[in-house]
């Protein structure tokens, strides 16, 4: 029998790697020991965003403009961990528990943000939830309603991602998660202002994930589709246009709150650790059909 040399033997790979490289799913999704601010989490996907990232352990800043909603979500976390509740850090929280406090932020302010990124340098997951809308065919807009419309969505987003990205480049490690829209690919006539300030945000997503790359910063947008919040009344008053959003969906079907968390926990966490700059659909499938025959085959 012939033998194969030593020197030209192919080198032998270990057939399982150690733990620190091949870290267990459980622990790649846990956020314990991290605080993550969510914005915007005083109800809608926001609220659902900021539950489930306490679920998977972070400490969770339930920042919003309307603090008692700050608050039900803090007392929904609360409840949910057996928690029962105590006293905020700094007086920016009125309300508090080991896995939530709840802080008012402006995000039309700069100050106020600014005042936000002071008392919680250490965020070490930030996601921007909060949107506005209004639903009018372009040429019935006014400069008011776009002004509106590019702060809140938009500009808000910017001064967010402003503040606390610098101080997670600073410590060479973070994730931000903004929030987009499905509307930021596909629009509808009346929504012009809010999509093109929802496209905005993804392209401010892409530059500041190439910009903070670097320094161990990942940035990554979510883009959600028909989901019955504060956001969507307008059309849940209408049956036939409900009815309608429900049948483009690949899955013929509004999404629910708590459908969102999973995907903004994988952003947020390290079972992402390799992905950035990336637009995340949850969508129901709206964007993978057309949605207007399936024909009889």
């Amino acid at each position: 029998m012939s033998q194969v040399p030593q020197d030209s033997a192919p080198a032998k790979q270990n057939s399982m790697p150690n733990n620190e490289n091949n870290p267990s799913i459980p622990a790649l999704f846990d956020l314990s020991g991290r605080t993550a601010v969510v914005v915007g989490a005083g109800s809608g996907l926001g609220q659902a965003s900021a539950i489930g990232l306490a679920d998977a352990g972070a400490h969770v800043v339930v920042a919003d403009l309307n603090v008692d909603g700050a608050e039900e979500t803090v007392r929904i976390i609360s409840q949910r961990q057996g928690d029962a509740g105590s006293t905020g850090k700094g007086g920016h929280s009125a309300t508090a528990s080991p896995g939530a406090e709840a802080a008012r932020v402006d995000i039309t302010d700069s100050e106020s943000v600014n005042a936000l990124v002071a008392a919680h340098p250490e965020a070490q997951v930030l996601v921007i939830t909060p949107g506005a809308n209004v639903r009018k065919r372009l040429l019935s807009t006014t400069d008011e309603e776009f002004d509106r419309v590019i702060d809140i969505n938009l500009k808000g987003t910017y001064r967010l991602m402003r503040g606390f990205g610098a101080e997670m480049a600073e410590r060479g490690r973070g994730s931000i998660v903004t929030y987009s829209s499905f509307r930021a690919l596909a629009i509808e006539p009346g929504q012009g202002l809010y999509a093109a300030a929802k496209a905005g945000v993804v392209q401010l997503t892409k530059t500041l994930a190439s910009e903070l790359g670097p320094q161990g910063v990942r940035v990554n947008a979510i883009l959600p589709g028909p989901f019955d919040t504060p956001l969507t009344q307008q059309i849940k008053a209408d049956e036939e246009w409900w009815n309608a959003y429900a049948e483009k969906t690949a899955l013929g079907r509004w999404g629910q709150l708590h459908e969102i968390a999973g995907p903004v926990l994988f952003l947020a966490s390290d079972a992402s650790t390799y992905v950035t700059g990336h637009s995340q659909l949850v969508d129901g499938g709206w964007m993978a059909q057309d949605g207007r025959f399936s024909p009889r085959l």
